[in-house]
């Protein structure tokens, strides 16, 4: 996969995308990184990218020219006429996890960076496919942004993980929030881990995380509980639990 990123502060994304998992991907090939700095396509001596708002108002907007010219850049030098062009705005549809889960299914996407009070209205009308928030908040910048759906996306590309197992347990990976984890030692100032995770028997584990994942999910987001596919049963424990509570 190649993921191309349009910004103003390239600084501010590429130190974290030379760290830890993303590092270890873009050394093995599994995934490349471009980031491309929006006022080296700005044509003025100034490299000017932003502008004062028509009809008036706060902040400066950043302009369409650079950024359509480093897009269309790009394309041509990738040799392709379409590609996955998204936007990092605040008035974009909700990341989640199957939002990363369908953008990792591309070979290749295009991120652009919003900044100052936004960009202009032809850079969604014309040149972006998608438009996405990380949150119903405001940042400084889109780069940010940038960096959490990088590593969303990433981390589902075949191989990038130790194993692929610890994609799909992730929480909101099959709908829920992930059960909780333990390691050694098996007591810790007189905590003991559930006796079940050391039993054994790998079908009672398996339930017991279910059912964890469950609850948690029941106690911290019950919003998500219709995308956890609970049976009658499940249903039917999960209501005991809240009730009483052991």
């Amino acid at each position: 996969m190649r993921i191309d990123i349009l910004c103003l502060f390239p600084e501010m994304v590429a130190s974290p995308l030379d760290q830890s998992i993303i590092k270890r991907a873009r050394e093995r090939g599994l995934v490349n990184i471009v980031i491309h700095n929006i006022r080296d396509y700005a044509r003025d001596k100034h490299h000017t990218v932003d502008d004062y708002p028509y009809g008036g108002g706060p902040g400066m907007v950043l302009k369409p020219e650079p950024i359509f010219e480093a897009a269309e850049a790009i394309k041509l030098q990738l040799g392709v006429s379409e590609m996955p062009i998204i936007l990092l705005t605040p008035q974009g549809r909700l990341f989640s996890q199957a939002v990363a889960q369908e953008l990792a299914r591309h070979s290749h996407l295009m991120l652009i960076c919003g900044h100052y009070e936004g960009v202009d209205e032809r850079v969604c009308e014309h040149l972006a496919t998608d438009e996405i928030s990380i949150g119903d908040y405001v940042l400084s910048g889109g780069e940010l942004a940038a960096l959490v759906v990088v590593d969303a996306i990433v981390r589902l590309i075949p191989g990038v993980l130790g194993s692929q197992d610890s994609a799909s347990i992730d929480s909101h990976s099959s709908g829920l929030l992930e059960y909780p984890q333990y390691t050694r030692p098996p007591v810790y100032r007189g905590w003991p881990i559930p006796a079940v995770l050391i039993s054994g028997n790998h079908g009672e584990i398996a339930q017991w995380r279910r059912r964890q994942s469950i609850l948690r999910t029941a106690k911290r987001r019950p919003d998500l509980l219709e995308k956890g596919n609970l049976c009658d049963e499940e249903k039917k424990w999960m209501l005991e639990n809240l009730l009483n509570p052991k």
